[in-house]
């Protein structure tokens, strides 16, 4: 969203091995170039006919990523009647496109966004940054997205089908698939990019994206994990999963399809293939995929356990992994400067250890500041890429403004995991020594950190709370409890105990450790008592991992059973015992004892599934 409207100057960055000379392109911008001209499609601000002048300028790109950079230049344009064949799509049924880039490099993604005037660019502090808008489509739309229900198949059988794994038929998916083979083989162009999802090979999937746009390529380009070499490419051969995105058309016949509206975002497991229709949002490619490897590891031989959560890893070779929703500090405490960042949010844990599913990072812009989250602040910057950020006109450049939230209080950027200064390049660890369930307890009633046996650790794995409040969604007037199953219930392909029985079997075998972290309300609920302080937070999460949690003397908390230790360093024991906090403790107890009963309540769904009934080792009244 600009401010105003104005002559700016859109710039790129030196190009990569020098193939591409800094390009100026002058754009005349209208003050509605956020807004939408169609139900789903954003507006492209109106950009004049392009043209290019080389002129001298110091690149943007920091040179100590320079090299990183550079080793991601695997790109080839292919023209001409036998373009989709070279590369593979005719196997699809796209024949009829006579140009397709593949793989582009950064530098090659930014020209194209420009001259195809999908975008801004954004003068964010640290470097030129590219910026889009999705349309009215600001999040993932969980309603339009269906897996197709194939009689007699292992997915029928397997996946755990409801109102998130809605089932629409192999019938329904053929229409759509034939209408997005139809619709891109009139295209002049396509974007197609080869990846791979999971950095551990041996479970490594090899995913295709076909799409419309350059932006679209920049998005999957920061998001999984990028061919390393053109050898990664001439052997990737048949990709394990195709996703062919449409998202400027949608189903005219969707109440036909018996699907919720015009949006259609589709997968089927047998045929190895999803469709988009409808929805501009980058995030349902990322999110689609994992939803995927959330079906593929467990069914793994040996199976192996896909997470929702950030991990890092220290010096010494130890890794820990951080579960939580959003709003629990999840991306901001697996950001530690003592330690090394493996990924902020999708991780597999197999026989050799814990694995990143991405190559790069996508995190919310809300409030952002350089203060509050440094890492993502600094990352902002040439080859990351804005989502629905508010910017603001100043001096002939375009300025993000990330606490205005006119257009959504979802605004997002994406960017390579290069832009972490420090990351662990491996992208791979060892077992994990710790394990941090994060929740924000706004009853204030949660300990700042407690020791959680293996059954506990399974039962707030399932249960997966944290808490709304007031002011964070319409029609909330007090905390309200919010319960995701295993920290992401929107993304499991199976019953949530499929996945806690991996969980339990990977803590006994290697022996991690599982701890409750609560960031929430201390000394009463929200409205009452007060947040507790990051400095509160890092405290606890550092005697965790320097081991002195471990050795701290504890109680046990009467309702929920676990262990909540007495005394840690620069931690008040006032803080520790919440019930201490509390002005009145009678208070305490009758609060304590409602958000026992929320948890029973919740778990009553989960009984005797599984191998196990994780119910004995919730609260107990």
């Amino acid at each position: 969203m600009l401010a105003s409207s104005g002559r700016i100057l859109l710039r790129t960055a030196t190009g990569v091995g020098g193939r591409t000379a800094l390009k100026a392109l002058t754009a005349r911008v209208s003050t509605s170039s956020f807004g939408v001209t169609n139900a789903s499609k954003p507006a492209a601000p109106s950009v004049s006919k392009p043209f290019f002048s080389q002129f001298a300028s110091k690149s943007t790109v920091a040179s100590s990523e320079l090299k990183e950079r550079d080793l991601y230049d695997v790109s080839k344009t292919f023209t001409g009647p036998d373009a989709c064949k070279v590369v593979g799509i005719d196997k699809l049924g796209i024949t009829e496109v006579p140009t397709i880039y593949r793989n582009l490099t950064y530098q090659e993604l930014f020209d194209h966004e420009v001259a195809n005037g999908e975008g801004w660019v954004a003068a964010a502090e640290y470097g030129d940054t590219f910026a889009i808008d999705t349309g009215k489509f600001t999040g993932r739309s969980p309603k339009d997205k269906w897996l197709v229900l194939n009689k007699g198949s292992e997915s029928e059988k397997n996946v755990d089908w409801n109102n998130i794994n809605q089932a629409t038929t192999p019938e329904v998916f053929e229409e759509l698939y034939e209408k997005a083979i139809k619709y891109f083989n009139t295209k002049e162009k396509a974007y197609v990019f080869d990846c791979f999802c999971g950095a551990n090979p041996k479970t490594q999937k090899k995913i295709r994206f076909v799409h419309e746009m350059a932006w679209q390529q920049h998005f999957v380009s920061n998001m999984f994990i990028r061919p390393s070499s053109q050898e990664d490419l001439d052997n990737f051969g048949e990709p394990d999963f195709t996703v062919i995105n449409a998202c400027s058309q949608v189903d005219e016949d969707w109440e036909r399809h018996n699907l919720h509206s015009d949006v259609a975002v589709v997968f089927n497991i047998e045929e190895k293939k999803a469709v988009i229709f409808g929805t501009w949002y980058g995030g349902e490619n990322k999110k689609g995929i994992f939803s995927l490897m959330n079906y593929w590891l467990p069914m793994h031989d040996p199976p192996q356990f896909p997470m929702h959560c950030s991990a890092n890893v220290g010096k010494n070779g130890d890794s820990a992994l951080f579960f939580g929703l959003s709003g629990t500090g999840k991306t901001t405490l697996s950001a530690d400067p003592h330690r090394a960042l493996i990924g902020d949010d999708e991780h597999g844990w197999d026989e050799d250890g814990i694995f990143n599913f991405e190559g790069g990072c996508y995190a919310k812009t809300i409030n952002l500041t350089e203060k509050t989250e440094p890492d993502i602040y600094r990352a902002i910057r040439t080859d990351a890429l804005l989502e629905n950020v508010k910017l603001n006109e100043a001096d002939g450049k375009l300025i993000p403004d990330y606490f205005d939230t006119t257009k959504t209080e979802n605004g997002r950027v994406s960017y390579p995991i290069f832009n972490i200064d420090g990351y662990h390049k491996p992208q791979m660890a060892g077992h994990p020594n710790h394990i941090i369930f994060l929740t924000c307890d706004a009853f204030g009633i949660l300990p700042p950190v407690a020791k959680l046996s293996s059954g506990q650790a399974m039962y707030h794995f399932i249960s997966g709370y944290t808490a709304k409040v007031a002011g964070t969604e319409r029609g909330i007037i007090e905390p309200t409890p919010n319960f995701s199953a295993c920290f992401g219930a929107a993304f499991l392909s199976l019953h949530p105990t499929r996945y806690a029985d991996l969980l339990q079997q990977k803590i006994e075998k290697h022996g991690s450790h599982a701890w409750l972290v609560n960031t929430g309300w201390s000394g009463g609920a929200y409205g009452v008592g007060e947040r507790m302080s990051i400095k509160t937070t890092r405290s606890c999460i550092d005697a965790i991992l320097d081991g002195s949690a471990e050795e701290a003397p504890t109680v046990k908390d009467e309702i929920f059973g676990f262990d909540v230790p007495t005394s840690l360093p620069n931690v008040d024991p006032k803080v520790l015992d919440p019930k201490q906090s509390w002005e009145d403790p009678d208070e305490y107890d009758a609060s304590a004892k409602k958000l026992a009963g929320m948890f029973i309540k919740n778990f009553e769904k989960y009984a005797d599934k599984g191998s196990t009934d994780y119910t004995q080792f919730g609260p107990k009244m």
